[in-house]
């Protein structure tokens, strides 16, 4: 069997064919799961999807009529009605960064990192100085640098707490870590208005930090001026009264690369197994 020239540019134009739709379902599938709204939106297109194929089956003709219906102007009511989640999503796609800058640091270098941020949250809990310092992963966090005070300074202990000292008048925005670096402080952060983050001892730290972890996959650190404990949010999730060492355990497990994580997790499955 003789392969032309034309067989070859077809093969390489469906391989990059298949390329671009794996690539385009990967970078959704990716964002779905670092989104806790676009998790939302698509948990309610399943729901209707999965209603329709039940209507059809038990053949309810007027719930699958009005379900035809929903499905043929859902799409244009989902662009009115989620038109700010929308263009967030949109935002953070463009904001997303093929490699973050954690994922090239030596082991080394991130656990100086960790020991860093984990030395400066001791000192402030101590003396109760609320803190908000957030971590950059894959997901760009140029928006809120670009609007904050500007530092490009190496991580330390003592540079933080300076940051945080009541009379820095930078003391109340955020910091923003790229790698191994400060980047900024004084960032303002949108603030997360859930029921359950409405309460007594969470205040605008814990919803900013909070916030700012639903719509990025950045980690978020508090430390609390009222009580002095200390906070992580993740993925819209907080972990509140964390004790020093299980800070330094998590920023350890979430600041690994994944292939790391993952050879860790098939370890400790292989363990299990054996004993």
């Amino acid at each position: 069997m003789t392969i032309t020239f034309t067989d070859v540019v077809s093969i390489i134009r469906k391989i990059i064919d298949i390329s671009i739709v794996w690539f385009l379902c990967y970078t959704i599938l990716k964002n779905l799961k670092n989104n806790v709204k676009l998790s939302l939106i698509f948990k309610g297109v399943f729901l209707i999807i999965v209603l329709k194929v039940i209507a059809q089956w038990l053949g309810f003709t007027t719930v699958n009529l009005l379900l035809d219906y929903v499905i043929m102007y859902g799409p244009l009511a989902l662009i009115v009605i989620f038109q700010p989640e929308i263009r967030d999503i949109l935002e953070q796609l463009g904001r997303s960064q093929l490699l973050g800058r954690h994922k090239v640091l030596t082991v080394d270098e991130r656990e100086k990192m960790v020991y860093q941020i984990v030395t400066a949250m001791d000192y402030l809990r101590k003396n109760k100085i609320g803190a908000l310092i957030v971590i950059e992963r894959d997901i760009s966090l140029g928006n809120y640098i670009d609007k904050a005070k500007k530092i490009y300074a190496d991580l330390s202990a003592d540079l933080l707490d300076a940051i945080f000292y009541e009379g820095n008048p930078l003391h109340d925005g955020g910091v923003i870590i790229q790698g191994d670096k400060i980047t900024c402080a004084g960032a303002v952060f949108p603030t997360d208005n859930s029921p359950k983050f409405q309460t007594k001892h969470l205040g605008t730290r814990h919803r900013a930090a909070v916030g700012i972890s639903e719509e990025t996959d950045c980690i978020s650190l508090i430390v609390s001026e009222e009580t002095g404990k200390m906070s992580i949010a993740i993925k819209g999730e907080l972990f509140y009264g964390l004790s020093l060492e299980d800070v330094r355990m998590m920023l350890i497990d979430e600041l690994k690369p994944k292939t790391q994580k993952d050879d860790v997790d098939s370890e400790d499955d292989i363990y299990e197994e054996d004993n």
